[in-house]
């Protein structure tokens, strides 16, 4: 979640599953939990002062550095949907912040990105790249959405493969290229976002952990701790 110090909103966008965001930060970076990008098994289309970039998938909380510019937009796809609209298995940009330009031609990146610079809504226009990317990309794999939903409502891994009649293996290696983790990993993200939605919601935190799928709040605490790199109730106060 933004500081303070900064102005964030999102709606949902016209590329199904995915959300377009803005966030106009101000008084240089953002400093404490705050200013923390939690994992999420996302990637993001990320526009930034004249920057064309892409967001692989987190393992870890992020914290964007300073000597940005102060204005960002992005466009967020769902779990597994990035993979083919950017032609990258999404392992090969885990933890990464990378210039659009790595993956694309750099003649092709320079024009998109001025015209995203001169557009009076940068969100709207990078969103219109993203809806762009979707039109020439092969269609979206039934199978790894399917994954992606079984593990969001908290089915197990095993059980998961089961549903969709993959090995172990066969999930595991399918998992890397759609979402730059294995299962477990990211069953384990999309726990924390379940538990974070919940008890942001107001639901005290022992009820939180056991909605959520943790042992108890000690595994929870524990869990965010690792994953976010701060307790729960700072993260709850930003």
């Amino acid at each position: 979640m933004p500081s303070k110090s900064a102005v964030y909103a999102e709606r949902p966008s016209r590329l199904p599953g995915a959300v377009v965001w803005t966030k106009t930060v101000g008084g240089g970076a953002e400093a404490g939990v705050g200013g923390l990008v939690l994992p999420d098994g996302c990637m993001d289309l990320l526009w930034n002062g004249g920057r064309l970039m892409v967001a692989g998938p987190d393992t870890r909380a992020f914290r964007p550095g300073a000597g940005r510019g102060a204005r960002w937009a992005g466009v967020r796809f769902r779990p597994g949907a990035a993979p083919a609209l950017l032609g990258v298995p999404a392992h090969e940009l885990r933890d990464q912040r990378i210039d659009l330009a790595v993956l694309r031609p750099a003649a092709e990146v320079r024009r998109l990105t001025e015209r995203i610079d001169a557009a009076a809504d940068p969100a709207a226009a990078l969103e219109a790249l993203a809806l762009d990317l979707a039109a020439e990309a092969p269609p979206e794999d039934g199978l790894v959405r399917a994954v992606a939903a079984a593990l969001a409502a908290g089915r197990g891994v095993a059980a998961t493969a089961e549903a969709v009649g993959l090995g172990a293996r066969q999930l595991h290696r399918r998992s890397l290229t759609a979402f730059g983790y294995g299962p477990k990993t990211l069953a384990r993200i999309l726990r924390l976002q379940r538990a974070l939605a919940l008890a942001r919601s107001g639901v005290p935190l022992a009820e939180t952990a056991a909605r959520a799928g943790y042992a108890d709040q000690a595994h929870l605490a524990r869990d965010v701790r690792e994953l976010a790199g701060a307790s729960v109730t700072a993260l709850l106060r930003a």
